[in-house]
């Protein structure tokens, strides 16, 4: 996993709709198409060409009745419209920029977002940004050159688009451009073609230069300029955003593309708006929206974000807007290194081998301008649902990608529209080669192949073949217990575990995640055994100044409403002789139990947008908590299953328990009052440029301390 800077690291380098800034005039900037229409009489008119914004070019008239149009001749700087005998309309078109500006500037770096069509754009942001930062920065460190997701709004024009468009699509666009008004042929070809000079003129010239600093290219290519699935094929990393494992987020878009097109790694901007506002995410959060990306077909997590403040700065310093604030700044820290570590290792995991994905799901043409979006639309949510539900994995696929893709090796690919003639002829040849094609998605599920495992409702799987043998991830990726029963024996290997569990039956708790390998060897599970013993105190807590009695549960809202950071809970623990085993022979086992957490209902916090992943559990601890036993660190907790194996650690007679409890930075962020202060300082000063996501609702919702009375449990 990487966590990235929001500052000076994650910007060095083009930055999508950020791309642009002062150093950017009008011949590079984005443009956009403008329709002026007017209905006019019979007579003969002659029309000014007038400037209405700076900038602004003219492109052509026509004039028509509505549904058939004809150029209408310039000279002089006036269209002259002839005489028709009859109400007519005439049809301007303008080339006018889009006066976007880089989006969220830092002071100084403001200006126009450049034109993503044109080479000499590019290679002036190159000269006057990228250049700079990357002779600035140390070569060995840099990791990539990165360009964020496309974002550069309504620009569907640039001045070489009629030359281009002759060239590559065969036929003159000029004589029938009011036809980009209405959703025609031209309109999709229009599209294709500006989707092509992304490619040329901004994908493989940004791939050039940070090849030329021996750097590889990284890219969420996903929005607009209309970048198709296939259009990562020119970069050399792909990257995604977005959770959601059972429908099409953009992450699928990045992950289709690379499984396609060859590249083993497949990374993931994560936690961007993780359980807002900033601060309030607990690791639990991480850990579910984590999952949902493996489960995505992602394998490298890059974590947003670490934000640079001050180490004398007041109050909590500075925050970035948005939600996954990952520093020391967040009293959970002591276990970060747990959650990422075990993050990390799936994340390898999921680099093993190859993906398993049997089923393809066609991307037809757009004349849209945002394609991932049109896909979206015309993709039924049913279908992605029906192939992850059934334990089964897909991938997205559109026309350049077909050009690479064997016919023999589709067994079942979904067509949710009608099929273009290139697009016929491919899968004329899948059929041919035995394999199946759905154009109603409400007939897919009878014609999906049997899955190596068959899932409970919320656990997705990930199928990856290795040279040697088959592994599967599996998640649960919601707030009940699941469990998986196989036909054959497997190892279930837990990040949060030493050893291996090996039989028939995979146990996942709510939000938990393992890794599973076929075996020949099956042995018994692990098993609950005997009567939980509570835990009864008496309890005691220190804030760090003083230790006093405190009965559980205890919530620390409830006596400290801006408290954010540890308190340490003691009590003694009686354990006869009879009821310790010998840790050596590894027969029974003692787990100190935390309990179940509580289910939260959708849409609890409700000021949540739908993009704001949040665990829908209020655990027993809030919301990490780490178990020392007779002096000896037995584990840290923050998801279920809330339990610590004390085993090695006891000892008959009287055990001393300590347990650290650290809750999230929320409750300080909620008292902050100088970030308000400096928020509209900044404001003041430059103008509104961002707004502290949510930081009125920091304290709702919190509960943070030990909130439940632990027991002691057998495991046989």
């Amino acid at each position: 996993m990487v966590v990235r800077s929001l500052d000076r690291t994650r910007r060095a380098g083009p930055r999508a709709a950020r791309d642009g800034g002062g150093h950017i005039g009008p011949e590079h900037a984005a443009r956009r198409l403008h329709w002026d229409r007017r209905e006019i009489g019979g007579g003969a008119y002659d029309v000014r060409i007038l400037q209405a914004w700076p900038g602004d070019d003219f492109v052509a008239a026509y004039v028509g009745d509505g549904t058939s149009y004809a150029e209408v001749p310039v000279s002089d700087g006036a269209i002259h419209v002839p005489a028709g005998g009859q109400p007519r309309e005439v049809l301007i078109a303008t080339s006018r920029l889009t006066g976007q500006n880089v989006k969220r500037a830092a002071a100084g770096a403001e200006g126009p977002a450049l034109d993503h069509y044109s080479a000499a754009a590019a290679a002036a942001h190159i000269r006057h940004v990228a250049d700079p930062l990357v002779r600035a920065a140390t070569p060995e460190l840099l990791g990539s050159v990165f360009c964020d997701s496309l974002e550069v709004y309504d620009a569907d024009w640039t001045p070489a688009i009629f030359e281009e468009f002759a060239s590559r699509r065969g036929y003159e666009p000029r004589p029938r451009l009011y036809e980009l008004r209405s959703d025609t042929r031209l309109r999709t070809d229009f599209r294709r073609t500006l989707s092509e000079l992304y490619e040329d003129n901004f994908v493989k010239v940004f791939q050039r230069w940070a090849a030329g600093h021996g750097v590889p290219f990284r890219i969420q290519s996903y929005g607009e300029p209309p970048a198709t699935m296939s259009s990562y094929r020119f970069a050399d990393l792909f990257e995604g955003e977005g959770w959601g494992w059972t429908g099409t987020p953009e992450t699928r878009w990045a992950s289709s593309a690379a499984n396609i097109y060859g590249r083993s790694v497949v990374s993931a901007e994560v936690w961007t708006w993780v359980h807002s506002p900033s601060f309030r995410a607990t690791p639990l959060d991480l850990q579910g929206e984590a999952h949902e990306h493996f489960l995505s077909g992602v394998n490298q997590l890059i974590g947003h974000g670490w934000p640079y403040s001050p180490s004398d700065g007041p109050g909590l310093g500075w925050i970035f807007y948005a939600a996954g604030a990952l520093d020391d700044r967040n009293p959970w820290w002591p276990v970060a290194a747990e959650l990422f570590g075990a993050l990390h290792r799936f994340s390898w995991l999921l680099r093993q081998g190859t993906p398993v994905r049997p089923v393809k799901i066609y991307v037809p043409p757009s004349g849209e301008l945002n394609l991932y979006r049109a896909a979206r639309k015309v993709i039924p949510e049913s279908v992605p649902r029906t192939i992850r539900e059934a334990g089964l994995d897909f991938d997205l696929v559109d026309d350049d990608a077909i050009a690479v893709l064997d016919p023999a090796e589709v067994r079942l690919i979904v067509v949710p529209e009608d099929e273009w003639p290139t697009t016929g002829r491919w899968l004329d040849a899948v059929r041919a080669a035995g394999g199946t094609i759905v154009s109603d998605p409400a007939t897919l599920a009878e014609t999906l192949p049997p899955a190596p495992i068959k899932v409970p409702p919320e656990v997705g799987v990930v199928h990856r073949r290795l040279d040697d043998g088959e592994v599967y991830f599996v998640a649960n990726t919601g707030t009940s217990v699941r469990t998986i029963t196989l036909d054959r024996p497997i190892e279930q290997w837990s990040t949060r575990a030493a050893e291996p569990i090996t039989g028939q039956v995979v146990t996942l708790h709510p939000y938990e995640a393992a890794a599973l390998f076929p075996t020949t060897t099956a042995q018994p599970s692990h098993r609950l055994a005997g009567t939980a013993v509570p835990v009864a105190g008496p309890w005691f807590v220190d804030f760090g100044n003083g230790s006093r009695h405190v009965d559980l549960p205890h919530r620390w809202e409830d006596e400290l409403p801006a408290y954010s950071g540890s308190a340490t809970y003691t009590t003694n623990l009686h354990l006869p002789s009879n009821t310790i085993s010998s840790y050596e022979d590894r027969t029974t086992r003692l787990l100190l139990d935390f309990g179940p957490g509580e289910p939260v209902a959708p849409g609890t916090e409700s000021y949540l947008p739908p993009n704001s992943y949040r665990a829908l559990i209020t655990p027993p601890i809030g919301v990490a908590a780490e178990i020392w036993l007779n002096h000896i660190h037995c584990g840290a907790i923050w998801a279920p299953p809330f339990r610590v194996d004390i085993t090695a650690a006891t000892r008959p007679g009287v055990n001393t328990l300590r347990i650290v409890v650290h809750n999230t930075a929320a409750n300080a962020l909620s008292a902050d009052q100088h970030l308000i202060d400096a928020a509209a300082d900044v404001t003041a000063k430059f103008g509104h440029r961002f707004d502290l996501q949510h930081i009125e609702h920091a304290a709702g919702y919190v509960s943070s301390g030990l909130l439940a009375v632990p027991t002691v449990v057998r495991q046989a």
